[in-house]
This record gives structure tokens, C-alpha cells and sequence, in this order.
């Protein structure tokens, strides 16, 4: 019976050591190897909405944060100046409308009397007069479209889904052409950027399933790897004095692995998870979380051959 007893003994010593060993080496996979970051953030496009003309503002139609649809209003422009310069253009067009009518009339007569009552010198003069004309009536009917798109333009649409942000216009401010009015978060382009560790990157590829910790949020997003970004800054690639490279003269023993942006897409985002663009969050590359679940299954049977209720998870 000692014998037995004093083998057990050394089963169950062996089997703990091998079990914590396993357990050891599958916390060393996972936080050292296994492709997952805590460095991640939501992204998305920002579109900056400028006008194409330039004028005192005249109503604003909406308010900070307010989701808004391709199409709907943003601010419109005083459209007083625009819709006189309309005017008078149209009058132009009409004017120059009659002189070409005037110059074909002329034309059309000289064109039907014999060389004898009109020589082929006069009518080559009335015929370039009448194509002077017309070209005089296009240019004006040009100038007509020009006015009116300007006075469409005095309503500033927005281009995409979206959320307005930051806003900071406000009724009188003078909007400059190209100059950015306000801006627009577009709601369909919300995506995860995470920054890998070089290390982990062999395990990242392109289709991979994603699942995406947020912060603030129980519910995970699903996604899946989109793309890896294929260059990140160097530091000692600045030109220092006289054009040479700088380079830092200090490299220790100690070296940390660089961060390289994974592009992941979102495919679902759970009912009553709030997508805002910075929000920080975990991502995980779904193929690896095998890790996981191993370095979970081994803590367990070490629990449990302590004597230890096998709960933790």
C-alpha cells in the first residue's frame, strides 16, 4: 500500500507539473504569438462638406449629432446675388437670341439673290455674321446654366448617410468656396483598425473571421480581415543635417515589436451597439481562439486535480 500510495503521489505530481506546463505554454502562445490586440479603434470616413460658391449663410437645417440621409439639407447660402446674376443673364441670352435671329434673316436673304444683286463677297460677310451670332447666343445660354447651377448651389446637400458633427456653422457665417462648413460622419463606412504586433501577423489573413471587443459594449461585432496595411513610418528615415540619414545611435538588447494596421470590415453589429468613430476595442482573429479555449480547458484540470472547483472561464 505505500508503494501504491507513494506512486500515486508521483502520477499526480507529474500530472499537475504537466498540466501547469501546458497551461504556461498555451499563456505564452496566446499573449506572445496568438494574432490579437487590445490596440484596436472604430473608424470611419469623415466627409468635410464645402461649398462650391461662396456667401453669407441663411439657415441652417440641422443640429449637431443629428443622423441625416444622402440628399438631406444641410445649410443653405443666401441666394439673392445669384439669383440677379440669373437674371441678367437671361436677359443677355435673350438679346443675343434676337441679334442671331436678326443675322440668319439677313443671311437667309442674301443667300437667295443672284451674284449680280449680291456678290459672293457679301454673302460670305452675312453668313460669318450670322455664325458670330449664334456662337454669341450659345456663349450666353452657357452663362444662363452657369447661373442656375449657381443658384442651385445655394442649397448645400449632404452626400452620404450619416451624422453630422461638430458642428460649429452658424446663421451669417460667410461660407468660402472650398473652405469645409461642416463635416459628416457617413454611417456606411464605420470599420476596426488593429494594430498588430509584427510578431502575430503571420497568423493574420485576408478573409479571416473577427470577432471585435468593444470598450464600452458587451455584444461583440463580428468582422472579418479586410487587408494589412504595407508600410509603417520609420523613425530613422528623416533627413537630419546636410540631407544624411538620422538614425537613433541607441539599439538595445531589448527590441519591440513594431505595430502594423490590420483593415478589418464589420459584418454585424448587434442591436443596440452604438458605433462612434474612436472608440477603442479588442480584436481577435476568430481562427486562433483555439489558444483560448485550450489555456481555459488546462486551468480547469489544473483546478481540478488541486482540488478546486473547476469554474473559471
Amino acid at each position: 500500500m505505500a508503494i501504491l500510495s507513494k506512486t500515486l503521489r508521483i502520477i499526480v505530481t507529474l500530472l499537475v507539473a504537466g498540466i501547469a506546463l501546458i497551461a504556461a505554454l498555451a499563456l505564452w502562445h496566446h499573449y506572445m504569438l496568438a494574432p490579437w490586440t487590445r490596440d484596436g479603434r472604430v473608424r470611419a470616413e469623415v466627409v468635410s462638406v464645402a461649398p462650391e460658391i461662396s456667401g453669407p449663410v441663411k439657415s441652417i437645417a440641422v443640429v449637431d449629432n443629428q443622423p441625416i440621409h444622402k440628399g438631406d439639407v444641410l445649410f443653405t447660402i443666401d441666394p439673392e446675388r445669384f439669383e440677379l446674376a440669373l437674371a441678367q443673364a437671361e436677359a443677355v441670352a435673350e438679346s443675343r437670341r434676337a441679334g442671331m435671329q436678326v443675322a440668319q434673316t439677313k443671311f437667309g436673304r442674301r443667300a437667295r439673290l443672284g451674284d449680280l444683286a449680291a456678290s459672293t463677297e457679301e454673302k460670305e460677310q452675312f453668313g460669318s455674321d450670322a455664325n458670330v451670332a449664334r456662337a454669341n447666343y450659345d456663349e450666353a445660354v452657357a452663362e444662363v446654366n452657369v447661373a442656375k447651377l449657381n443658384v442651385a448651389k445655394t442649397v448645400i446637400r449632404s452626400p452620404v448617410n450619416g451624422y453630422v458633427t461638430n458642428l460649429q456653422l452658424r446663421v451669417g457665417d460667410f461660407a468660402t468656396t472650398g473652405q469645409t462648413a461642416l463635416v459628416v460622419v457617413d454611417s456606411d463606412s464605420f470599420w476596426v483598425a488593429g494594430y498588430f504586433e509584427e510578431t502575430k501577423l503571420s497568423h493574420v489573413r485576408p478573409g479571416a473571421a473577427v470577432t471585435v471587443e468593444l470598450m464600452g459594449y458587451g455584444p461583440p461585432l463580428k468582422g472579418h480581415v479586410e487587408s494589412m496595411s504595407r508600410g509603417i513610418a520609420d523613425q530613422n528615415g528623416n533627413a537630419g543635417e546636410g540631407g544624411l540619414a538620422a538614425v537613433n545611435p541607441v539599439f538595445t538588447w531589448v527590441r519591440l515589436a513594431q505595430r502594423v494596421p490590420i483593415r478589418v470590415h464589420i459584418d454585424k453589429v448587434p442591436a443596440g451597439v452604438d458605433l462612434a468613430a474612436g472608440l477603442t476595442c479588442s480584436v481577435i482573429v476568430d481562427g486562433q481562439r483555439k489558444f483560448v479555449d485550450d489555456l481555459r480547458a488546462a486551468l480547469r484540470l489544473l483546478r481540478s486535480s488541486l482540488g478546486g472547483e473547476p469554474s473559471w472561464d
